[in-house]
């Protein structure tokens, strides 16, 4: 089509009919004037399902009175969509984020429509996915209709986020601010004690990974005073700019991209999108890329710092559901929890607050009922809380046992220690609680 060539969105949105499967580009990429266009429409659809990973913002498809008009096939449960997938006017679908690419080039998830923002084109045509390449890469590739919604104020980055405008079957111009996330502020004494701890096992010269929230914001910011880190990971938020600013990441050691910060999506303030836009420092490249262990694995001491709902005392953690409601996803906890303990010196860590807002300890004796394992006991090396570091690698079930424990709220150890004794059988526990 001619660059300059644009329609309304509600021409655009024509291109939907009733039971069309719809994927739509997420985070803080996610067209919300296509959306609120798509909905518009909602008295003339049926069935039409809504597929895409972590949407931010308004969701108006999720409204009770569109049941019927609009389904959601979640890929990852965002807090937008959470009442959507947990009452049954939604799904959720549980899968590796490396692993969704698949679904689409095998046609597990054949998709109609695709719904994507992108920047405008440069002299050439090519338009920039800017903040989020990860799955839409593909999505592009294998949609039969793609519409997308060309924003100034989306910035322009390298890698693999190019996309020529002949691409998109109807563009609409509209420009909206990108949804932004704010960094945390002060950061509460136990995200600074597990933020401590998770710094303490990052050595110089590693390739870190983290996410968002108060505990990856901990971490990064106990970081400061460490020497030569790289960066691959499949998000990042405001929290890498000072670290970069001062060289602390310089990505001099890694394998792979070296020189660069390797990620597929990233969420935060407009700083941070300011940060990223021209940028060549920066790749951002598919997911299946990023999140594909056998990438990940090449670089040196890959840590990997992710976070959890509830650990037991055997190791099994969850991370997508809180028994059976569904809060999040799989998403690539398990592609970098696997490559990390692969690398060279690699360290996979999961973080987590010993209890919850309501005084629940999250390291428990069991998993609730329904909860998902996310990454299984085999899998687990370091856990960390506000009360210290468990290394469960090469320990057996007791063992386990009595060092997660003893990073447990001091208010629930005990419970802990009869609910071991019980299960184990153990005189360690015995004697620990008579």
């Amino acid at each position: 089509m001619n660059i300059t060539k644009y329609v309304t969105g509600e021409t655009a949105l024509k291109f939907v009919k009733s039971r069309d499967r719809v994927f739509v580009h997420g985070g803080a990429a996610t067209p919300h004037h296509l959306l609120r266009k798509l909905v518009e429409r909602a008295d003339e659809l049926y069935d039409v399902e809504i597929v895409s990973i972590s949407q931010q913002g308004e969701a108006p498809f999720n409204d009770p009175k569109y049941k019927s008009s609009f389904k959601l096939n979640s890929l990852f449960v965002s807090a937008n969509v959470r009442d959507m997938v947990n009452d049954g006017r939604g799904d959720y679908i549980p899968v590796f984020l490396s692993e969704i690419p698949n679904l689409f080039k095998r046609n597990v998830l054949p998709l109609d429509v695709a719904l994507i923002q992108v920047s405008p084109p440069d002299r050439h045509g090519y338009c920039s996915l800017g903040v989020s390449v990860d799955v839409v890469a593909t999505a592009i590739k294998v949609a039969k209709h793609v519409i997308a919604q060309v924003n100034p104020r989306m910035p322009r980055t390298h890698g693999d986020s190019m996309v020529h405008i002949s691409a998109f079957h109807a563009a609409v111009y509209f420009e909206q601010e990108l949804p932004e996330v704010a960094a945390n502020g002060t950061l509460s004494e136990i995200s600074m004690r597990i933020g401590e701890y998770c710094a303490s096992l990052v050595e110089d010269g590693a390739t870190i990974q983290t996410g968002i929230g108060s505990i990856p914001d901990a971490v990064l910011a106990s970081l400061g005073n460490h020497k030569d880190l790289g960066m691959h990971t499949e998000m990042f938020s405001d929290g890498i700019i000072p670290l970069v600013e001062s060289g602390v990441i310089n990505n001099k050691f890694k394998r792979k991209h070296r020189g660069k910060i390797v990620s597929s999506f990233m969420l935060g303030s407009r700083k941070l999108y300011d940060f990223v836009d021209d940028n060549p420092s920066i790749a951002m490249l598919g997911i299946d890329y990023t999140n594909d262990t056998a990438v990940i694995r090449q670089n040196p001491k890959v840590t990997a710092i992710n976070s959890a709902i509830e650990v037991d005392i055997t190791g099994q953690v969850c991370s997508d559901s809180i028994g059976t409601y569904h809060f999040s996803g799989v998403g690539g906890q398990m592609d970098f929890v696997r490559g990390a303990s692969l690398s060279e010196g690699g360290k996979p860590i999961i973080a987590l607050p010993s209890t919850t807002a309501k005084n629940v300890s999250r390291i428990s004796a069991m998993l609730k009922p329904g909860a998902g394992v996310v990454t299984t006991r085999a899998h687990a090396h370091y856990i960390v809380t506000e009360y210290g570091i468990a290394y469960l690698y090469g320990q057996n079930m007791k063992q386990r046992a009595k060092a997660l424990i003893e990073i447990a709220h001091p208010n629930h150890r005990e419970a802990l220690e009869r609910a071991a004794f019980e299960r184990f059988h153990s005189y360690e526990f015995e004697r620990t609680i008579y």
